[in-house]
């Protein structure tokens, strides 16, 4: 049984969330609630819960305040937050499981199942820590959470060359470092990297266009070199607007 906190400035949502835990979550008892970072630090020296449903935005602080001021901390969290973009991108780079607003149950379920078969605490402040990091660099520093079969990496996002499609994995080539095998499908990359001038050529590769550095014509222009001399296919129905964004790099 996971003893568990839930902290929100709101008793209405707190409310609202114990209920929809004890529904869906047999495996979790509410031993607590808080609704304060302050009130939070307390209850957590004081209960020992093994899980917290953590809100990000409270009247005396952040969720993160929260967590710094317990270091080192044995806990599993469970983020919760609202559809702010920025915080969304920022959870999902660093690879922390969080749970938008309003609930849904069986997310908090899946999200519950997780926090039950978390690596350990040291990984999670690996974690953790990319995603501070992220939040104060400029997006052309952003790092982003990498997990392999036996390791997790937080790799510089200009160093990634292409990624590619093996199914429901993805290869990442870098430009000075072996490539990795990683258990996520490239739908989900294409998602967070497009941002950061990366461009999904074809339906197995996505690139980074800093790295680009020539067309092979001999083919119509369909294949793509980058700098790392690691050929890629163009697709005939994205063609057009590559060239377009070239004309504006």
């Amino acid at each position: 049984m996971l003893r568990a906190l839930v902290i929100d400035d709101m008793a209405s949502i707190r409310k609202e969330y114990i209920s929809i835990i004890r529904s869906n979550c047999p495996q979790v008892s509410i031993v607590g609630e808080a609704d304060s970072v302050a009130s939070a630090v307390r209850q957590i020296k004081q209960l020992s819960p093994d899980l917290i449903f953590l809100d990000v935005d409270m009247p005396d602080g952040t969720g993160f305040d929260l967590l710094q001021r317990l270091k080192p901390f044995d806990f599993k969290v469970i983020f919760i937050t609202g559809h702010e973009e920025f915080a969304i991108k920022a959870f999902r780079f660093s690879a922390i499981d969080y749970l938008l607003k309003p609930l849904d149950a069986a997310q908090l379920a899946d999200a519950v199942k997780k926090a039950q078969n978390a690596l350990n605490r040291e990984h999670f402040d690996f974690k953790l820590s990319n995603l501070f990091t992220n939040m104060e660099r400029p997006k052309s520093l952003q790092k982003l959470i990498l997990k392999t079969f036996d390791k997790i990496y937080s790799v510089n996002i200009q160093d990634i060359v292409n990624c590619e499609s093996d199914g429901n994995y993805t290869i990442f080539h870098f430009i000075n470092a072996p490539k990795l095998l990683v258990s996520t499908n490239l739908k989900e990359y294409e998602t967070l990297l497009t941002p950061h001038s990366f461009f999904r050529t074809h339906k197995s590769h996505l690139i980074n266009l800093a790295y680009f550095d020539h067309f092979l014509k001999a083919d119509g222009g369909n294949t793509i070199v980058m700098k790392n001399k690691l050929a890629v296919p163009l697709s005939v129905r994205r063609k057009e607007e590559f060239l377009v964004l070239l004309d504006n790099l």
